[in-house]
């Protein structure tokens, strides 16, 4: 990993806000592990946010005593703005971060760093998710980062599988590109710059890692949450704008082209539905039971079917039409949202008019009514998502379905 251009490989930036109880041991026993277990140039940079015990003095104490070390102060809470000024002003090539507890086991480091330093990757993220981690925290947690996780692929289309890990990298030259279209500064920072990063065709370099979870730890996991939510709606709606140039982007830094993948013929795709159908059926049931004791019933139904809803689509759009690209993502997710509803409302609506027809209607004609109902609405999402949301644009503008694309020229299908 020694970097054959001299200078500053590596500054790794601990953001830091009233930390005095933990500051010194922990920039201790990592500046050891680098001084032992870092070939390459390092310096650990402590970038305080607003501090009000005596975490400035601790700092500018370690600052003074301690070699590769250096302290930054700024006045303003959130370690979105710690890390935005910290990598700003940094001269070193590769720039990472940590949490200042340590949860992550500090022999991820190196090869957290060695894909950046070599050029092989843009960006390096710790994953917790991963088959190989080991970690330790509560259900509770597990289950929020998990959750969140999921959504964040789902609705956003991403690869990455942890975004909320506080052990990431960052090349400085892409680092200098992508911070300027960052909007958050607090802790939905990390999710946006890989938001960024991946969809302008970045390469996001994944590690599993050991880690504990900290006791301690004073992050609000509710307002997190909802803070969350909100930025992820944001970036949606900024990358439906073309607000974010991601192709800007892609084409000075990207590493791959972004090339449609193979269409699946139409019985592949009526085959491919009936699967994902049937998977978000189980996937609805089991999400009710779980959403229903703390909401109750129709707010579980709700939920339930929204997520399912968001995960259908997202399976349909690369399993069943086979588009894998960012093109009208959020677009297609709102269509398919509508479809849905329009499916709903097919089935809760047979059962009004048998009603009307007949108030007296026995169970088994209500059942029968209903199954009606289901195909028939079934039949109306695959015509609807084949024709309407997942459709693709000639180079010439006409609108044509996905499968028609895979006929030969002068056929119909």
């Amino acid at each position: 990993m020694t970097p054959s251009y001299g200078g500053l490989a590596l500054e790794i930036v601990v953001p830091v806000f009233n930390e005095e109880a933990v500051l010194e041991n922990s920039i201790t026993r990592l500046a050891e592990y680098l001084k032992h277990e870092m070939p390459s140039t390092w310096k650990i940079t402590i970038a305080d946010n607003a501090s009000t015990d005596r975490t400035p003095v601790i700092a500018a104490r370690l600052s003074e005593h301690m070699p590769n070390v250096e302290y930054r102060r700024l006045e303003v809470k959130g370690r979105g703005y710690a890390l935005r000024d910290a990598w700003s002003a940094s001269e070193a090539k590769v720039l990472a971060y940590l949490d200042v507890d340590l949860s992550t086991d500090l022999a991820a480091l190196p090869p957290l760093v060695a894909p950046l330093l070599s050029g092989h990757s843009d960006i390096s993220i710790g994953t917790r998710l991963g088959q190989s981690s080991r970690v330790s925290r509560g259900p509770k947690r597990e289950f929020i980062s998990r959750s969140y996780n999921f959504l964040l692929r789902r609705t956003m289309q991403v690869r990455f599988s942890d975004a909320q890990c506080g052990f990431k990298a960052i090349r400085a030259d892409v680092a200098k590109r992508l911070l300027p279209h960052v909007e958050d500064n607090e802790w939905f920072f990390d999710t946006e710059l890989l938001i960024i990063a991946e969809r302008s065709g970045l390469r996001i370099h994944e590690i599993p890692v050991d880690w504990v979870d900290d006791p301690d730890s004073r992050v609000d996991i509710k307002k997190t949450a909802l803070d969350d939510l909100r930025g992820m709606v944001r970036v949606a709606g900024s990358l439906v704008k073309g607000v974010i140039p991601v192709q800007a982007i892609y084409a000075e830094l990207g590493r791959r082209p972004i090339v449609p993948s193979g269409r699946p013929s139409f019985f592949g795709q009526v085959l491919r539905f009936g699967l994902v159908g049937a998977v978000s059926t189980l996937a609805f049931a089991l999400l009710y039971l779980v959403l229903q004791g703390p909401f109750g019933a129709q707010e579980a139904n709700f939920l339930a079917l929204l997520l399912t809803a968001v995960g259908n689509t997202a399976a349909n759009r690369r399993f069943t039409f086979g588009i894998s690209g960012p093109e009208k993502i959020f677009t297609q997710q709102f269509q398919g949202l509508i479809v849905f509803l329009l499916a709903w409302t097919i089935t809760s609506s047979s059962l009004l008019i048998l009603h009307a027809a007949s108030p007296d209607a026995a169970p088994n004609l209500e059942l029968m009514t209903l199954t009606a109902a289901n195909i028939f609405a079934t039949l109306i999402r695959f015509v609807l998502l084949r024709l309407w949301v997942f459709r693709v644009r000639r180079s010439d503008g006409s609108r044509i379905s996905v499968a028609s694309t895979l006929a030969p020229t002068g056929s119909v299908l």
